[in-house]
């Protein structure tokens, strides 16, 4: 029995020994992770969740609510109404008539003295303009100015109080995927919030009609509708990142994608029309397009990011500093250009007489060239309100003539239409291409030509324009101004 025992316990000792060489030097440690249940708040989630405190979207909505406002206008447009049933038999039976028609949308107070950001596409042509804030009180606004080739407009009421208002935030560092809010009135629904994600930047979708125009746009999916025209897409901190503009719809209603015009354009926007009156354009003076498959295919083009230069403007900043047709411009300041609507963003952010620094690539190697911007007129003049008041309401664009147009047409100078809008070109039926060369007996040698020679008028005196038809007949057009 002892003998037994003996035999069992060296057989016990010896298992032991054995099983803990294995766990010595065969296997694997094992390890474990010990969290101190008593002392929970020590750690937080990593998820970039809208639940975490600090990117709450429920903070985010109360902060921007009451900075959002109902935004509402009645546009005068002309209409015809019957008149009396008598004058069928005599004549028009109508007569013009004009009517009011009614529109809304959304703004947004930057400033606690009531400056107010909204889409001039929401206020345009508006008799008046009524503001409503989200605690029911309401305003008469006036409008401080507007530029529609970014469909921005700077309105401002006088409140009897300070008002709560957004701040700007770098719309350069809104990234893909962050979260966003959508605030603004859909369907007269006021103080409405919506949330979504930044689906995409540098959007450009044709909706302004404008030679000029800026889309840049930042796309999301927040749901935005009619009447949110005007609103603020912030961030989760409640800054403001853009001013929401359009959706992209067959059926009149959201579908999935928005845009909102970013914040640095915004700001940029209400900067110049609070200094200057207007907003000041600066241009590089190049014909630009994106780099498709198709375009590679055609003109055997090597790089495939970037924007092609298609051509440069005569006596232009581009062509001044030395970049040619065929360039691809790749970064302006350092800052990478992959499509034409970045490049435009960038370039529009700044004002006639900046310096940029353009680097492109020419025959694969990259070249860097310093530009100074010029405005429409050609100049690095910053031209104020009063001073473009008068080629504004003629609605086009202009160039002066080259040596071409000097030789075909005979004359020594004229300053040539090469766009028609709508303004008093339109209405007289002045053609694109008119050539002209005397504004009420001036001599119309550059565009800045064009502005002086009304300077002087008295209010009823006419205007009387003498030029050169694109078919070499020359001909005058009067008009009151």
């Amino acid at each position: 029995m002892k003998n037994i025992a003996k035999i069992f316990l060296v057989s016990a000792l010896g298992g032991a020994l054995t099983l803990g060489a294995y766990k010595a030097f065969i296997e694997e440690p094992r390890v474990e992770t010990i969290i101190e249940t008593t002392t929970p708040n020590n750690f937080r989630r990593t998820s970039l969740s809208p639940t975490d405190e600090a990117g709450s979207f429920v903070l985010a909505a109360e902060k921007t609510v009451n900075s959002v406002v109902h935004v509402k206008t009645a546009v005068e447009r002309n209409g015809y109404a019957a008149r009396s049933p008598l004058e069928f038999f005599f004549g028009n039976p109508y007569q013009n008539q004009p009517r009011v028609q009614l529109g809304s949308g959304s703004g947004v107070i930057i400033s606690k003295d009531g400056y107010i950001v909204t889409n001039n596409h929401v206020i345009e042509n508006a008799k008046t303009i009524q503001i409503s804030l989200n605690n029911q009180k309401e305003y008469e606004a006036v409008l401080v100015g507007a530029d529609p080739t970014t469909d921005i407009a700077l309105i401002k009421i006088d409140a009897d109080e300070d008002l709560p208002f957004l701040t700007f935030s770098n719309s350069d560092d809104v990234r893909l995927g962050e979260w966003v809010l959508a605030v603004g009135n859909p369907f007269n629904l006021t103080s409405t919030v919506t949330a979504g994600i930044v689906s995409a930047k540098s959007r450009n979708i044709g909706i302004i009609n404008e030679r000029a125009a800026i889309e840049s746009f930042i796309q999301t999916d927040a749901a935005v509708n009619p009447g949110n025209s005007g609103g603020a897409l912030v961030n989760t901190s409640g800054e403001l990142i853009g001013i929401n503009s359009a959706i992209s719809t067959h059926t009149g209603s959201f579908e999935g994608y928005s845009f909102a015009v970013p914040s640095n354009i915004v700001k940029k926007v209400v900067e110049d029309l609070l200094e200057f009156g207007t907003v000041q354009r600066a241009f590089i003076g190049v014909n630009i397009s994106d780099i498709t498959p198709r375009l590679v295919e055609q003109l055997d083009i090597k790089e495939s990011n970037g924007v092609y230069v298609g051509g440069v403007t005569e006596n232009g900043a581009a062509e001044d500093a030395g970049i040619e047709t065929g360039d691809i411009i790749v970064a302006v300041d350092n800052r990478k250009v992959t499509k034409s609507s970045e490049l435009q963003e960038l370039i529009g952010r700044r004002r006639p007489g900046d310096k940029v620094d353009v680097k492109v690539k020419r025959d694969g190697k990259l070249k860097t060239f310093n530009l100074v911007l010029r405005n429409v007129n050609g100049t690095t003049k910053v031209i104020k309100r009063d001073e473009i008041e008068f080629i504004t309401l003629l609605g086009g664009t202009f160039q002066s003539i080259d040596k071409t147009d000097k030789a075909r047409y005979g004359i020594r100078f004229g300053v040539k239409i090469t766009d028609i809008k709508n303004g008093i070109l339109a209405n007289q039926g002045i053609p694109e291409g008119f050539i002209i060369t005397y504004i009420n007996r001036r001599e119309i040698r550059t565009i800045e030509d064009i502005n002086n020679s009304v300077k002087n008028l008295m209010k009823d005196d006419p205007v009387v324009v003498q030029g050169y038809l694109p078919n070499g007949r020359a001909k005058y057009f009067a008009f009151g101004y």
